[in-house]
């Protein structure tokens, strides 16, 4: 072969190896993609995707896909399923019902990893910091955090001769107002609930009620609940009494009795924090927000958290997670997370958030925005406010759901559809804990 031939070769070996090696180059230089699954629709899953193209629009080194999976309850089966086969989502949105069994599907990673130790966790509410802190430290990434509180139509207090600066602090307030509302013909009916099963669990927690054994299962797996205490009986008693008497307008289990509130078809309504954005930009009368009514005589608790959290899952490399923590770090910056509470009625989720929106007026200027938020900073923090972790949670709250659903429609006894829904869910527990010891 001539000198000429044997140049040729090692030019055209030389072509074949730069282009060979330029397409995993060429990979590397693309950005990482982050699959985000979430289960927030119509306006709050507007604001979600809104966030996530101000991060991708702004950050070069990964891209982040948000997913809407369905209800927080399919989201969470198809995270697990995903974990099952071999395929999670890098994070996962998951209500504070399913924490227990995410926790222990052994298939995430901590927040305090993700973050390789830079995450200071004091940034956060305490409230938020206390109900996501297992086994000493934060589990997963503060988002979407709500309670619940009473919303009530201030024209139909003025029309039914009441105060309207002044709704109801206790049970038996509730009651007379709800009378005079019926009586006026000011409404059809005086109040309703979203999500009664998880108001039954808040109404334990700011009564100081423990609601399972085990510390409320954050000491141990939870075996037993007390939905069938004294307490728990007593409070189903007197929702019976108030459907009876037609003050108590059933709802459904979720967000149902949104619709007819803002219909005038009652003057109140307890709902999760999560629902203000709509209500107040759909309701045609004015709105007021309050404090949840209490039971006289027995210890101040708090309102549990509700809403969400973001999990990251384990699987991924450390590349992907210092995407995802610079993901997690956008959503709690100040303005992104001011502009989440704004725009849904979430919590703020850190401090320096909530001192911004002290700084600019926002809380004067929106005092509906601010009630939940008082509320929860102003009750006592023990074992059983800040809530229960259950196995199997999701599915407990739809049996206690079916029993009130018993109680307030159809006129069951309430001692005998609790004690009923007990026995049903300390079986489902003892389950739980024999797979997960």
């Amino acid at each position: 072969m001539s000198a000429k031939h044997v140049l040729a070769s090692v030019v055209s070996v030389l072509a074949f190896l730069i282009i060979g090696f330029s397409v995993p180059a060429a990979a590397q230089d693309a950005p990482i993609q982050i699959i985000f699954w979430h289960a927030m629709s119509g306006s709050r899953g507007q604001v979600v995707q809104e966030l996530v193209d101000q991060f991708n629009a702004q950050y070069e080194k990964g891209q982040v896909i948000a997913e809407f999976k369905g209800s927080y309850a399919e989201t969470l089966t198809a995270a697990l399923a995903g974990v099952r086969a071999g395929n999670p989502p890098h994070i996962v949105q998951v209500y504070e019902v399913g924490t227990r069994s995410i926790l222990d599907s052994g298939a995430i990673v901590p927040i305090m990893e993700v973050s390789n130790g830079q995450l200071d966790q004091t940034k956060f509410v305490e409230p938020i910091l206390n109900y996501y802190s297992i086994d000493g430290g934060l589990q997963c990434m503060p988002f979407n955090s709500s309670t619940a509180m009473l919303y009530y139509n201030k024209d139909i207090f003025a029309a039914a001769g009441l105060d309207p600066e002044t709704p109801p602090t206790t049970y038996e307030e509730l009651y007379q107002m709800g009378r005079q509302i019926i009586d006026s013909g000011a409404a059809p009916g005086a109040i309703s609930y979203g999500w009664p099963a998880w108001i039954l669990e808040q109404t334990f927690a700011m009564h100081n009620q423990l609601l399972a054994n085990q510390d409320n299962g954050r000491s141990g797996l939870a075996t037993e609940v007390y939905f069938n205490s004294d307490f728990g009986v007593e409070v189903l008693r007197e929702w019976q009494r108030w459907a009876q008497d037609g003050i108590l307008v059933y709802g459904g289990r979720e967000y149902s009795a949104n619709d007819p509130f803002l219909a005038g078809q009652f003057a109140m309504l307890v709902q999760s924090t999560s629902s203000l954005g709509g209500i107040q930009k759909n309701a045609s009368f004015e709105l007021g927000t309050a404090f949840l009514p209490r039971i006289p005589g027995y210890e101040m608790g708090n309102n549990v958290v509700g809403g969400g959290c973001l999990w990251t899952m384990a699987g991924y490399s450390r590349e992907e997670y210092d995407v995802i923590w610079d993901f997690f770090q956008f959503l709690s910056a100040t303005e992104q997370d001011a502009a989440w509470h704004k725009g849904t009625g979430y919590f703020p989720a850190s401090n320096a958030t909530v001192a911004a929106l002290e700084a600019e007026g926002w809380f004067e200027q929106n005092p509906n925005f601010l009630t939940a938020f008082q509320q929860i900073l102003s009750g006592e923090d023990t074992i059983a406010s800040r809530g229960a972790l259950l196995g199997e949670f999701v599915t407990i709250r739809d049996i206690v759901g079916a029993a009130i659903e018993e109680v307030l429609v159809n006129g069951q006894d309430p001692k005998a559809a609790l004690d009923s829904a007990t026995a049903e869910i300390n079986q489902l527990l003892a389950d739980y804990a024999a797979l997960n010891q």
